[in-house]
């Protein structure tokens, strides 16, 4: 599997742990969202979810295609919302 990295990461960029996407609130969510690009949530995807099928060449040799943003961007929502019970028991 081949990560993908942006050369400008919010992650790296805003110093953002990957996990603290897990931790804010919605309204905090939607504004980091609307700013992410589909690098930035590859690479968090990649992070959390390490058996996902997230990179481009991953996605093109599993589905003749690379995921799109809006498509991350749905994983992403879908994959914090499903983790924050989870925070909540640590």
């Amino acid at each position: 599997m081949k990560l993908i990295r942006a050369m400008t990461s919010f992650w790296k960029v805003h110093d953002f742990p990957y996990i603290r996407a897990v931790e804010i609130s919605d309204e905090e969510l939607l504004k980091i969202s609307l700013v992410l690009t589909r690098e930035d949530l590859i690479e968090w995807l990649i992070w959390n979810d390490r058996n996902g099928i997230y990179s481009d060449e991953d996605s093109i040799n599993e589905f003749g295609q690379a995921i799109t943003r809006e498509e991350a961007l749905k994983i992403f929502i879908r994959q914090i919302t499903e983790n924050r019970p989870l925070m909540r028991l640590i």
